[in-house]
């Protein structure tokens, strides 16, 4: 059974990576921080459909604050989304400000909605975790995915990510017929070398999410990471590698029955050589963070150590030992799989 550190430490934005942020316009001037939106004065639960408590609490605020909170939501939006254009806002309402109590993020969900046509979206508000922007940073750079954020001192704002969340889809969707159980299998082989290999930690089934797309003469799946605080955090390896949490052990089961090794082998193959790829492409953003990374403080010496040491065996490569903090780590694992690109 994998274990999780019960409370994960927050890290500061230190001056090179705000520089780093600054420079690919992640950092921008806000108008609300996530601080501010704490002042609310009460808070209802917020159950499913089925009744079950979701954690999340819908959060009022005093009638003083409600036109100011609104107003700079709506422009964090525009910002978001329209690069600061606030044409849009004055057809915008703010439906719903949610909180979570659950995990170590502490976010506010924004539900914003169009007065013409009723279509809704969703952001986060959350606060500015050096390691959590680390693991959204690469996670542009080195996924398929582009992904949307920006960072106010400490105030960090993403937007959603639309999927079904992995949970639900072992609950409602696994078993359907329509579904090719070897799709599923295969992205999650993907997945999981992903994770692995830019070190992104607890990815529970509860932790990503199915985006399912209807093709011509089959259905896609891809397997989305949306929460990143454990990014290169932990020290122990299989925490990187979502195959080993019980709650993805549905997933295995599917490679389990439907993948033979070659084939896995293969898949994961596929993988590293699109990652080698996106390095190769973005090889001066890449240089840009891993130059802040390289020195930056994000996690404990005892972690760096038994990750370094995990990694040296598991790979047979000594130098994994010799690294001194995550920034290092993550360098030697990306370096490997470039050299390996060229053989």
């Amino acid at each position: 059974m994998q274990t999780i550190s019960r409370k994960k430490i927050f890290f500061p934005i230190n001056q090179a990576f705000r520089n780093y942020l600054k420079l690919y316009e992640r950092e921008v001037k806000l108008p609300l921080s996530y601080q501010e939106l704490r002042y609310y004065d009460h808070a209802i639960s917020v159950y499913d459909k089925d009744g079950k408590d979701t954690l999340w609490e819908t959060v009022f605020y005093p009638q003083s604050m409600m036109g100011p909170i609104h107003a700079g939501l709506k422009r964090i939006y525009s910002i978001l989304k329209a690069g600061g254009d606030q044409t849009a806002e004055e057809h915008l309402h703010i439906e719903r400000i949610d909180y979570c109590t659950f995990g170590n993020s502490h976010p506010f969900r924004i539900k914003i909605v169009n007065n013409y046509n009723e279509v809704y979206d969703y952001f986060y508000i959350k606060v500015a975790d050096a390691s959590r922007i680390y693991g959204l940073e690469l996670e542009h750079i080195l996924s398929p995915y582009w992904m949307n954020f920006l960072v106010d001192g400490n105030t960090l704002v993403e937007e959603h990510i639309a999927g079904v969340p992995g949970d639900q889809f072992i609950l409602h969707y696994l078993d359907r017929l329509d579904f090719n159980p070897k799709r599923i299998a295969k992205e999650f082989v993907k997945f999981n070398e992903r994770c692995f290999v830019r070190l992104l930690g607890d990815m529970r089934s509860y932790n990503f999410i199915i985006d399912i797309t209807p093709d011509f003469d089959d259905v896609q799946f891809h397997i989305r990471a949306i929460d990143f605080d454990q990014q290169f955090y932990e020290g122990k390896r299989t925490l990187y590698m979502p195959q080993f949490f019980k709650e993805n052990r549905v997933f295995v089961e599917l490679a389990i029955k439907h993948l033979n090794a070659e084939v896995v082998k293969q898949y994961q193959q596929e993988e590293r050589a699109v990652i080698a790829r996106r390095i190769k492409v973005q090889r001066h953003r890449i240089k840009d963070l891993r130059d802040v990374i390289m020195t930056d403080r994000v996690s404990f010496p005892e972690k760096i150590q038994q990750l370094g040491d995990e990694l040296a065996e598991y790979y047979h490569d000594a130098v994994f030992s010799r690294c001194k903090t995550m920034g290092e780590i993550i360098e030697r694992s990306l370096k490997r799989l470039l050299v390996s690109s060229l053989r």
